[in-house]
């Protein structure tokens, strides 16, 4: 991309709507000043509330979009009605050039399913994949695609996932060769479906990746920071996503539970009220937010339905930062090499 990069906002999206992702667009301009916007929503609503925010009136345009997407709407009436929802507008945008990327918060299935339609898969990928940041007990967050777009892969698709993810990994967490293994039952080579074997042993032949293939992981290691980009079926890996959230709020919710519990846990929870602030902040979604549809042939984000302003400004971050490293081309250039090694078993070695 050249110039400043704008990014369409679907301004009516989210449980918060546009007080929300207002706010957050107006957070994400004062980390990068050099931003422009155009938001998608009933103009009559966007108006007033972009006059609250007066340097982010100065960088953005509305453009007035009659219909939202409801949070319950079927992915099939989404796209029938894209030409005037805020949501369909906004990825048209993508799809026309004027805009950079793309931000929502508004229904998954909806956004997954109209970004799929207009914008089309890249060459050289099967399937679109959902991808996110994910928290580990490490010093970085970690990668995991699928998380849902796709209920089966065959080993063909788990290695255009591996090289999307790898590629997102480099560009939003900053690792020149990230970690990357193959969610299975077991870590031993021979466990696992035919697909996941297939998919290890193409991932290894790949010696021209600029990433470190280290094999499978189990789903309890998740969150140890063992690898940086975790690969598997959006049907597993949905599973996989829902099981950790889940966990984590069961883990909080027992702690509040157990310092209610007595006069001395209430005491222990002020002492140790240090410990489990760094853990809430930790385990707080908003600063992991921005999900991506990795394969299209342009830019969509999607950003927590309930995030915060600082969160729907990290979602921005991130189509900021893809944007700006041109990930279509990335993504590209890696796909060429794994068809080389592929066909040429041991070419690495021999160079």
């Amino acid at each position: 991309m050249t110039g400043a990069p704008r990014i369409a906002v679907d301004a009516m999206g989210g449980d918060r709507g546009p007080a929300t992702t207002l706010a957050g667009a107006a957070l994400a301009l004062q980390r990068l000043p050099e931003l422009r916007f155009t938001l998608f929503g009933d103009e009559a609503v966007l108006g007033p509330e972009l006059s609250r925010h007066a340097e982010l009136a100065a960088a953005a345009e509305i453009v007035h979009a009659p219909d939202a997407v409801a949070g319950d709407e079927k992915p099939s009436q989404a796209i029938r009605r894209a030409r005037t929802t805020s949501m369909g507008l906004a990825i048209d945008a993508v799809k026309r050039g004027t805009a950079d990327g793309a931000v929502s918060a508004g229904n998954t299935g909806a956004l997954m399913a109209t970004a799929k339609l207009a914008l089309r898969t890249m060459a050289g990928i099967d399937r679109p994949a959902l991808a996110a940041l994910l928290p580990t007990i490490g010093d970085r967050d970690l990668v995991m695609l699928d998380l849902g777009a796709n209920t089966e892969c065959d080993a063909r698709n788990l290695v255009q996932f591996a090289v999307m993810g790898a590629v997102y990994s480099r560009i939003v967490v900053g690792l020149a060769e990230p970690r990357v293994a193959l969610l299975n039952i077991g870590a031993e080579e021979m466990k696992g479906t035919e697909s996941l074997r297939d998919a290890a042993q193409q991932l290894r032949a790949a010696d021209h990746l600029p990433l470190d293939f280290i094999g499978n992981i189990e789903a309890d290691r998740l969150g140890r920071g063992e690898a940086d980009v975790i690969v598997t079926d959006g049907f597993s890996g949905n599973i996989a996503l829902k099981t950790m959230e889940g966990t984590a709020r069961f883990v909080t919710d027992l702690l509040k539970s157990a310092f209610r519990s007595s006069l001395r846990s209430k005491i222990g929870f002020l002492i140790s009220r240090p410990a489990t602030e760094l853990l809430r902040h930790h385990l707080d979604p908003n600063n992991h937010n921005g999900a991506v549809f990795l394969g299209l042939n342009g830019i969509v984000v999607k950003s927590h339905g309930g995030a915060t302003p600082a969160g729907f400004a990290n979602a921005i971050g991130v189509a900021v930062k893809l944007a700006q490293a041109d990930i279509s081309r990335l993504v590209a250039n890696d796909l060429a090499n794994v068809r080389r090694d592929v066909a040429e078993p041991g070419r690495g070695a021999a160079a």
